[in-house]
């Protein structure tokens, strides 16, 4: 049975830990802020250049001069999966999910013959997949010194994304993330950035529309902004999510933290009066034999 000296030590270093959770939480309600508003401001930009995207791309569909970041390669040998996750931990299971969902994604394409190359962006992505899948590691991109995520990152991997397929070193690439929802949750995503993949077009615009210089001229223009775009969406959801799911862990850690507290003070007090009780049985005991 610990002492009442271990007891109150232990009090103490659990009312640090409570301090400490409770500031980080503090900390990432602040940041979270920021970084939803970045998100849903991207959103609607993503969408309406996916809807425009995809009214030209209807319009060329099966096109011998449809740009290669529309049409691909041709095969669907071998797979770049791009793994985004935070750099640092502490958010609960925000970069457990998103690997999770690219592991199980990597075995699926293993199994049924494909060839798998893995590109990680965030140390925790990196750190999760190194045990099972790191033989598959072709780069990893460090965004640790980046405080504020901007479009010149995106492009920067966008640009990294596009020259190996360019190379013929993929053949279609999917970016994982998790796309942010509410602070309590937060949704892993795949998604196939090359060769594009656009829902179908209920407008109908190519129809309505001629467009000068040729819808080829135009999507060979756009694809690669298309590709930067949708990874800095995708940064931007990451980001938020992170927030959100350390906002979210670091609360229910300062709930734990005040949980123990209680129960460890109802112990202290209990060894306490269970001391006092042995002293005083002790005087009584000493003061009756004399």
């Amino acid at each position: 049975m610990p002492s009442l000296k271990d007891l109150k030590n232990r009090i103490g270093s659990v009312k640090n830990t409570r301090k400490i959770t409770k500031a980080m939480q503090m900390v990432a309600a602040a940041k979270l802020r920021r970084a939803q508003e970045a998100a849903e401001a991207a959103r609607p930009y993503a969408e309406r250049m996916s809807g425009v995207m995809s009214s030209l791309a209807a319009g060329i569909a099966g096109s011998a001069e449809a740009p290669r970041l529309l049409a691909g390669s041709g095969k669907d040998q071998t797979h770049l999966l791009v793994v985004m996750t935070s750099e640092r931990g502490l958010c609960g299971g925000f970069n457990a999910s998103i690997a999770k969902l690219a592991r199980a994604k990597a075995q699926e394409l293993i199994a049924a013959g494909k060839t798998v190359k893995i590109l990680t962006v965030g140390k925790k992505g990196r750190e999760q997949l190194k045990r099972d899948l790191g033989h598959l590691s072709v780069g990893h991109v460090d965004l640790s010194d980046v405080k504020r995520i901007g479009y010149a990152n995106a492009a920067d991997i966008a640009r990294k994304v596009t020259a190996m397929f360019d190379g013929g070193e993929a053949d279609v690439v999917t970016i994982f993330y998790s796309r942010f929802q509410s602070v309590i949750s937060q949704i892993p995503t795949a998604q196939q950035i090359i060769p594009a993949k656009f829902e179908e077009s209920a407008g109908g615009a190519s129809s309505l529309y001629d467009y000068e210089p040729s819808e080829e001229a135009i999507l060979a223009e756009l694809l690669p902004r298309n590709v930067a775009t949708q990874i800095f969406t995708a940064l931007l959801e990451n980001g938020a999510s992170e927030q959100g799911a350390r906002m979210s862990a670091m609360d229910n850690a300062t709930r734990n933290a005040g949980d123990m507290i209680n129960k460890l003070t109802v112990q202290y007090n209990r060894s306490r009066q269970a001391a006092i009780t042995t002293e005083l049985i002790e005087i009584i005991a000493g003061a009756e034999a004399l």
